[in-house]
């Protein structure tokens, strides 16, 4: 190896050892055998649903046999593996063609256009729509990928806001009785208060300018759901030139949300009033891929100037055929007993957690949960060792992972529950039992035992608003 390279390999890894000194380095794993799983993103487990997979073989057979039923000369054999390319150059297929219009009627909007990732969804679009002196307005909370996206706009401004002035958990935790947890502080103002002062700019208020406004439909590491209709109050009250356009990302909400999983916008009544929305199909969908829903135009630009789109290999035949398989499913109803199903465990966990903090009665620094029933599979556990928590659950057959900065912000470190549709009470159970025994460890020990991984971990505080791009 050249000298030049262990010198930066020298440099690199004084970044590691002085990121692990503070607990915050991360590592590859796998999922262990037969270990119960409250960590994957798949709410509705259709990647092992065997109707669902069943549906995808057959899929896959029949593109196999049309191919070697064809003529068989190797240049007219159909591409199933990979795509071949860019969709501008080779990668575009009928499949794909005849996709997007499918997901578009089903979300109702005018059309639709498929990414990889919904990582490329977001920054392909944030990245090229917003030209020079339009303004972005974006949940402190928002996505990397969003965050990535701006970086790469020609915006002029970028403005966030504070996450609890349109967060539903907040709003009702806010309602509740006395006594329940207080409201997170931000540095940063409300939605309504940056947009009405955004509206005093004269380009802004003359409608030469676009204000776009980013949110999540429903926040992966919080389980909170956007407040989208008072977003849109407050876009028409603050921006009536309609040079205000909201931009939703439901890679977390669809699936879960409205009539068989159309999503929040679709549940709430709003196609008409979000200017974009962006899906994802690796998480409830259970596929991989993403897509934003648009009007047709601005899928006419995205294909011109979208950079994740244009210089990047496309989607192969198989993961097609496998969101495909997905819709159909959805279309089919065969998601609604699911659905039905989460929301029942939903409740029972968030039940369960809160009848054991209540009976531990420890410090909020050692555990604690948001005292709002939460509507969304992601139930976060506070707590300042959340290494420590994860991997005593998972030595006792329980997956979950430790969350800490600065994939949330610093105080705000929890271990994620995920719930799935085929988990049981019986095994929500068991994960309540073993961080039951985890705090009482921690009590009858004491504090001395701190892992050392967790070693300079601070104590929670109701601080979330640090503008960290979330994963």
């Amino acid at each position: 190896m050249p000298e030049t390279c262990r010198q930066l390999d020298h440099a690199l890894g004084a970044l590691l050892a002085r990121r692990k000194s503070h607990g915050k380095l991360r590592k590859l794993s796998n999922t262990p055998p037969n270990s119960v799983d409250f960590s994957s993103n798949g709410y509705l487990s259709l990647s092992t649903n065997p109707v669902v997979q069943k549906s995808l073989l057959a899929c896959l057979a029949a593109e196999v046999a049309a191919s070697e039923d064809g003529n068989r000369s190797r240049g007219s054999r159909r591409s199933i593996l990979g795509s071949g390319g860019s969709r501008l150059l080779d990668g575009n297929s009928p499949s794909a063609e005849s996709l997007e219009p499918k997901i578009a009627a089903f979300h109702g909007a005018e059309a639709a256009l498929l990414f990889t990732s919904a990582y490329d969804a977001n920054s392909g679009l944030l990245g090229c729509v917003p030209q020079e002196g339009d303004v972005i307005v974006y949940d402190e909370l928002i996505h990397a990928s969003v965050h990535d996206g701006m970086r790469m706009s020609r915006a002029t401004k970028k403005i966030p806001f504070a996450h609890d002035s349109m967060s539903d958990a907040s709003r009702r935790r806010c309602a509740g009785a006395e006594g329940s947890q207080p409201g997170r502080q931000s540095k940063n103002r409300g939605l309504d208060d940056i947009l009405r002062q955004t509206s005093e700019s004269e380009y802004v208020r003359n409608g030469k300018s676009n204000v776009f406004i980013c949110v999540e439909g429903l926040y992966s590491m919080d389980g909170d759901v956007v407040l989208l209709d008072e977003v849109v109050r407050s876009v028409d009250r603050h921006l009536p030139s309609g040079n205000g356009y909201i931009v939703v990302d439901e890679a977390h909400s669809v699936g879960i949300f409205g009539d068989d999983g159309r999503g929040l916008v679709c549940q709430l009544g709003l196609e008409d009033r979000v200017w974009a929305r962006v899906l994802g199909f690796g998480k409830a969908m259970g596929c991989s891929g993403g897509a934003v829903l648009c009007s047709s135009t601005t899928r006419s630009y995205l294909i011109n100037y979208a950079r994740s789109l244009i210089y990047t290999t496309s989607m192969a035949f198989t993961s097609l055929a496998s969101i495909d398989v997905v819709y159909r499913y959805l279309m089919d109803g065969g998601t609604g007993p699911l659905r039905q199903q989460l929301k029942k465990l939903i409740h029972y966990t968030h039940r369960q957690l809160s009848v054991l903090c209540a009976r531990l009665q420890v410090d909020r620094r050692t555990l604690h949960i948001q005292e709002v029933p939460s509507k969304s599979p992601i139930i976060p556990v506070f707590t300042a060792y959340p290494r420590s928590l994860a991997e005593h659950c998972q030595r006792s057959g329980f997956m979950v992972r430790p969350i800490v900065a600065p994939t949330v912000p610093t105080g705000s470190e929890r271990v994620r529950i995920c719930l799935h549709s085929t988990n049981t009470t019986r095994e929500v159970d068991g994960l309540c039992d073993a961080i039951g025994i985890w705090v009482q460890d921690r009590v009858t020990v004491g504090l001395a035992r701190d892992s050392a991984e967790d070693h300079g971990v601070p104590e929670p505080q109701n601080v979330f608003g640090r503008n960290k791009p979330r994963l």
